[in-house]
């Protein structure tokens, strides 16, 4: 069965679980037979933008060339999942402009919380001023005013997340059910057709 191709998009601050997250939905969905790339910035950021450095205007090359990627991918049937900090609004509604059925999901959780968390001591070095242009502290981010889907990563646990962005998936027909819904579903189907068989006489 042929899925229809889709970007789903992943903002948040760094440290707010964007990768994990994409991670866990992309082997769901590798696991029910569908098309799926990942781009991921730390690892796009080695390739397809290994030039370009953290100044708006590098920022915003690195987002366009993301989104050339994602565009060419989804309208050809791809599940293309996105994970970038992606801070400015605009480029990340281009993004949604160009890209075929674009999905944005905020991954979104306080600075403080993230400043607890810190696993790489990267919001320390920048408090001290030891990284330029970080994004939430010295750099601008720019919240989504209405994604698709949000998730809170300081309330909800990473499978909690997870759940989160399949159900809306699901609900939205961007993916099929898994084998346990679908029997389920042919189960509640087979008894529907008794039913009326049997009001019919036929049972």
């Amino acid at each position: 069965m042929e899925h229809k191709g889709f970007t789903l998009w992943f903002t948040g601050l760094s440290g707010s679980g964007k990768s994990a997250i994409a991670d866990e939905v992309a082997k769901i969905l590798i696991h029910r037979n569908m098309k799926v790339e990942r781009l991921d910035g730390d690892i796009v950021r080695k390739s397809l933008t290994r030039d370009l450095g953290f100044s708006r205007e590098d920022r915003d090359k690195n987002i366009e060339r993301v989104t050339f990627v994602a565009k060419l991918l989804s309208r050809n049937g791809v599940a293309t999942i996105v994970s970038f900090i992606s801070p400015y609004r605009e480029k990340r509604d281009t993004a949604r402009e160009e890209a075929e059925n674009f999905i944005e999901v905020f991954v979104k959780c306080p600075l403080e919380a993230l400043i607890e968390r810190d696993i790489k001591g990267l919001y320390k070095k920048a408090l001290n001023g030891e990284i330029e242009n970080f994004t939430g502290v010295s750099d601008p981010y720019e919240e989504p005013e209405n994604p698709e889907i949000v998730v809170e990563t300081d309330k909800e646990s990473l499978d909690e997340s997870v759940v989160n962005v399949m159900k809306w998936l699901e609900d939205n027909n961007f993916v099929p059910p898994s084998e346990e819904e679908k029997e389920i579903i042919g189960e509640k189907e087979e008894e529907e057709i008794k039913k009326r068989l049997e009001m019919l006489g036929y049972l």
